[in-house]
């Protein structure tokens, strides 16, 4: 939610009309300051959110009727929790909340939905009415009554079956002759970020698909924002063949997986690369959190446990509103059981083995 990044994709043309995302910001002012702020868009279609609508859309059109545009309070491409509705107290994120459904009420929008929201914006939004959905993320988080103190001690407290997989995994790679260098803010020069941007795209190209970003988002993160950026470049014969970018927050000491690519096939180089890599430089930096982004039951073998996330959603048909909260009830009450399967497959074992 910082104002470099949110400005970075805007002039970059990563979020723009041209691309369907149009913003449409709201603040909130009391005796000349600020009390609140929220960064929306008007989106013309639901690419790049992560919480996914399409069959809501899909229902509108089948009924003769529009759901786009409709109203987003989301980080374009980042499906990271956090604060949507930035306030200074409750009560001005509660008037907060109010202007941004008038807002799309006053511009006959079909719906307004907040994304990634943390408990105080998913309080508001329950106490106002919206409708609320759930999903789920892998999270690693340092123990805090027992912290480890590097990868080893990660290692040790895995099931003995993970930590056999994790150490086959990690030597099939030395193997392979693929050795790390760890570049963090400034230390990422422009040859780097050129042939990390080469991996973006190949990871794109893979899954038949075209890069959200574009490359002068990635110039201006290099110049504005660069002491919250850590890259990992992976070489074999001394030529770099793969490339992890990983967001990180220093005050909080939380990390964030973002991308990767490669321009070499290595198995399990993308395990490397994307988790050990990082979570080994975590733990050596004193970081309490790895964030491994959206989706991805495989990230609990590697140490990541599943965490719930929450997003809050109006539909300004009433048919529409009641139909979905049937979907989301039932949805909800499956992501719950799919929660309690998951955390009966603890990664972590209870005693030493």
């Amino acid at each position: 939610m910082r104002h470099e990044y949110l400005l970075a994709l805007h002039v970059s043309g990563s979020a723009t009309p041209a691309t369907g995302w149009a913003p449409q910001f709201i603040t909130v002012e009391a005796g000349g300051r600020l009390r609140a702020a929220c960064a929306l868009y008007l989106k013309a279609h639901s690419y790049g959110e992560y919480v996914f609508d399409w069959s809501w859309a899909d229902a509108y059109q089948r009924n003769g009727l529009h759901y786009y545009p409709k109203l987003l309070g989301a980080v374009p491409f980042t499906p990271v929790p956090g604060a949507r509705l930035l306030a200074s107290d409750d009560a001005s994120r509660e008037l907060l909340l109010r202007a941004l459904l008038q807002h799309a009420k006053d511009q006959k929008l079909s719906s307004a939905h907040l994304l990634f929201v943390d408990d105080g914006d998913r309080a508001a939004c329950e106490r106002a009415g919206w409708m609320l959905r759930e999903g789920v993320q892998f999270h690693w988080t340092q123990d805090e009554t027992s912290p480890c103190a590097d990868f080893a001690g990660l290692l040790a407290r895995l099931q003995r079956d993970k930590r056999k997989k994790i150490l086959q995994e990690r030597r099939r790679v030395a193997d392979a002759g693929v050795v790390f260098s760890v570049h963090e803010g400034a230390q990422i020069d422009d040859a780097l970020w050129d042939y990390f941007y080469r991996c973006y795209e190949l990871t794109y190209a893979a899954h038949h698909s075209t890069p959200y970003l574009t490359r002068e988002f990635f110039a201006r993160m290099a110049s504005t924002m660069a002491a919250n950026w850590l890259m990992f470049v992976a070489r074999q014969d001394g030529e770099a063949i793969a490339a992890s970018l990983i967001a990180i927050d220093p005050v909080r000491k939380t990390a964030w997986g973002r991308y990767w690519g490669s321009t070499v096939y290595v198995p399990c180089l993308h395990f490397e690369a994307c988790y050990y890599q990082p979570l080994a430089w975590c733990l050596e930096r004193g970081y309490q959190r790895f964030e491994g982004g959206a989706q991805g039951e495989h990230k609990m073998a590697r140490g990541l446990l599943p965490v719930r996330t929450s997003s809050a959603h109006w539909l300004r048909d009433p048919r529409f509103a009641s139909a979905v909260a049937d979907f989301l009830a039932a949805e909800g009450a499956g992501i719950g059981q799919y929660v309690d399967e998951l955390r009966d497959r603890n990664p972590y074992r209870d005693a030493v083995d």
